[in-house]
């Protein structure tokens, strides 16, 4: 199965601050916003070369949701990195960018001989991961 595009809800106040630790620390992954919705209250960003579309969203609360709308903080999402120095580099963005080490890089072996990654609250409380499962 092929993910389209998956995306985290935060409140309305913490949307400018998420948005921007996702920037700074999907960069390492070659991650940039291509897309603002809403005036900001939807972001997405993409790794793909013509920057058009956005498969990771950081959407606010719409007017008329209730607070059962929004994702329960620490969901858990995972991204891939092309190599180790990635997941390494995704880390040391997200914990300067104000994030919470959820787990340092290294070798996960229980998941597999050659899964390395890292962990990372994001300010709003998810569990992000990013992962590389090939050879050191």
């Amino acid at each position: 199965m092929v993910i389209a595009h998956t995306g985290i809800k935060v409140t309305k106040d913490d949307i400018a601050k998420v948005a921007e630790w996702y920037e700074r620390t999907l960069a390492p992954l070659g991650y940039k916003k291509t897309r603002s919705f809403y005036d900001g209250l939807a972001t997405g960003f993409s790794d793909h070369l013509d920057g058009n579309d956005a498969d990771w969203w950081v959407s606010g609360v719409l007017e008329g949701q209730t607070a059962l709308s929004v994702v329960v903080p620490n969901s858990h999402h995972a991204f891939i990195a092309k190599d180790r120095a990635a997941v390494d580099e995704f880390h040391k963005a997200g914990v300067e960018a104000g994030g919470k080490c959820n787990g340092p890089p290294g070798v996960r072996a229980h998941y597999g001989p050659n899964y390395y990654a890292a962990f990372v609250f994001d300010p709003a409380g998810n569990n992000i991961e990013v992962a590389y499962n090939g050879p050191a």
